[in-house]
């Protein structure tokens, strides 16, 4: 067997017979009255609920209140500036300008969305605004308030922005590009400018208004400041490794009472604490479980000071990050669009099989759902957890989302108790209890750094291809077959038995650096500690412009400039995968 398969089928068995819904099933109706805004009395409300809980069980537990960066949207309004001009539903987004109720005027000028490419997520995809003058005036945009749609508004000079949602709901978002608290290197990003959103029937009418080179007036209405936020965390000690650990985490805080995102998820999370608690003794490694503010009102504040201020100990000894969030929600029959690590991929595929009998569809991790960790460099797995099918939705006539199953009531006041689903949140807590045990107790950590580097290798093919003879991307693809052999050879020496013996804590301590090395240089540009933007990150990103190169083969300039690029990018991944290589070769002979 494989290691990445590995399991103790009786523990495992034991324990998801533990798993129940007599707690989690209560929490999620508790939770399905209160509006957990971060920072409000109602999520400080959930919060002591959680922490009864813990109390009553015996699970240590602690309660951080870090003073964070978040946005409260309170209000809108927007009607067509003329004499009996029409009334619209809409409503603003965190992060984005307040006018403190004061109504502006503008000239709606319509922008249709750009050509969209299959690499980048919706939330990464800007507007043109190249050859036309939008200074003072209101930018109506198809789609939702995207940071890069409003950051492209922003900086064009425009007075406002007005984003189309794609149906009938106007849902709840956060404008801004900056991932957590603004540093020094970020704050420039912070939007300027008011943003509204409107649905789609609506939207339909305003591009008629600024077909005609009509006006529309609106108010905005946002608090947003530094205020203390809950961040609760759970620590369950390992027996054999107390000193390594795994990371379960997910957020707290709602637009609305958001139930399936994620009223169940900290359902799921607050279950998975009593259940491990009560069979601490049979656990090899720590379980760290962790309920965030700030999620929906912070861009990710608190994982964001939970990853800076805890950061040496999440470096030195955190095995992997699982996210939980939006599990057991209606209709959600596939695990499909699963957010994966490419060196977890074959271990998530075996548990989920194990589990449910559903074959997984997992995708690249997204920049996205309190994946807080990159820049540390952490495997991880697990964003969303079950969804309905790609054809399910369509059935419905449902339009993708980010959370709630698929159902569209994502962040928006109709994500209510009706969108839990018992028998699928069981499933799911099932799914995520046996990840979580096998990723404690495995021998050797059941990453394979092999996928990885496979898929680095096809990400270079498609790079190399679209640069041809203008940039050579060799010296990487060599620094691969150097480190593939490496790895064949460590890892046909996994350690198969006590993950408290010195092989295996070797063993074990290479993994978690290989992750360290490799991580980074595939999901971030910035520098340790810091973070990028939440502009979804390409595959090796620093090499990622390489698909640019037909265009900049029209003109020499861009052409040097972007050999430039490449040839910097392609040094830092090639130093990366060397000092992987060298890493994993010093610790061969001791695991022969």
């Amino acid at each position: 067997m494989s290691f990445v398969a590995w399991k103790d089928a009786a523990l495992e068995s034991q324990m998801l017979d533990a798993i129940s819904l007599d707690a989690p099933w209560p929490t999620v109706e508790k939770f399905s009255t209160l509006v957990r805004s971060s920072g409000s009395a109602e999520e400080r409300e959930a919060v002591d609920y959680l922490m009864a809980r813990l109390a009553d069980w015996g699970v240590p537990h602690t309660l951080h209140e870090p003073i964070c960066f978040v946005s409260m949207p309170i209000a809108a309004t927007l009607r067509v500036d003329e004499p009996d001009g029409a009334a619209y539903r809409a409503k603003t987004t965190a992060m984005s300008v307040s006018t403190d109720g004061q109504e502006l005027s503008g000239e709606l000028v319509y922008f249709p969305p750009p050509e969209k490419s299959d690499q980048v997520d919706d939330w990464s995809v800007g507007i043109d605004v190249r050859g036309q003058d939008v200074t003072g005036k209101v930018v109506i945009v198809d789609g939702m308030a995207a940071p890069a749609r409003v950051l492209d508004a922003m900086r064009a000079g425009a007075l406002a922005g007005i984003y189309i949602n794609p149906g009938e709901y106007i849902h709840e978002s956060i404008c801004t590009s900056i991932w957590g608290t603004p540093d020094l290197d970020h704050i420039d990003r912070q939007p300027s400018i008011p943003v509204l959103g409107v649905n789609q029937t609506d939207g339909q009418s305003l591009k008629q208004v600024a077909a005609r080179g009509g006006r529309v007036a609106f108010t905005t209405t946002v608090d947003t400041g530094w205020r203390p936020i809950p961040v609760l965390m759970a620590e369950i000690p390992g027996s054999v490794v107390p000193d390594e650990f795994a990371l379960l985490h997910g957020h707290i805080d709602s637009w609305h009472v958001g139930v399936g995102d994620n009223a169940t998820g900290d359902a799921t999370m607050l279950e998975h604490a009593r259940v491990f608690w009560q069979h601490r003794e049979r656990l090899a490694r720590s379980l760290r479980i962790a309920w965030w503010s700030g999620h929906s009102h912070g861009r990710y504040a608190g994982s964001t000071w939970y990853a800076d201020t805890f950061a040496i100990d999440l470096a030195n000894r955190c095995v992997a990050q699982v996210n939980c969030d939006s599990p057991g929600c209606r209709g959600a029959d596939t695990f499909n669009e699963l957010t994966c690590m490419s060196e977890a991929e074959p271990f998530v595929d075996a548990v989920i099989r194990d589990i449910s009998g559903i074959v997984p569809q997992t995708e690249r991790a997204p920049r996205a759902g309190d994946y807080s960790f990159n820049q540390i460099g952490i495997s991880s797995f697990y964003m969303l957890s079950s969804t309905m099918s790609e054809e399910a939705r369509a059935a419905k006539g449902y339009y993708p989302v980010g959370g709630c199953g698929g159902n569209i009531a994502w962040h928006s006041e109709d994500d209510r108790l009706e969108i839990a689903d018992r028998e699928n949140l069981l499933r799911d807590m099932r799914v995520y209890a046996a990840s979580i045990l096998r990723v404690l107790n495995a021998p050797a950590l059941p990453f394979d750094w092999r996928v990885a580097t496979a898929d680095f290798r096809r990400t270079l093919g498609k790079y190399q291809a679209a640069t041809g003879d203008d940039f050579s991307l060799e010296p990487a693809t060599s620094a691969i077959d150097l480190l593939e052999l490496s790895l064949e050879r460590f890892y046909s020496s996994a350690p198969t038995s006590d993950p408290g013996s010195d092989i295996a804590r070797r063993f074990n301590a290479i993994q978690r650096q290989l992750a360290r090395l490799l991580v980074p240089v595939n999901y971030t540009r910035a520098a340790p500690f810091h973070y990028d933007s939440t502009y979804e990150p390409l595959p090796l990103p620093d090499l990622a412009p390489a698909t640019g190169m037909p265009e900049a083969r029209k003109d020499s300039h861009q052409r040097g400039v972007l050999q430039a690029h490449l040839l910097r990018g392609r040094n830092r991944l090639v130093w990366t995968l060397d000092q992987a290589r060298e890493l994993v070769d010093s610790a061969i002979p001791a695991n022969r």
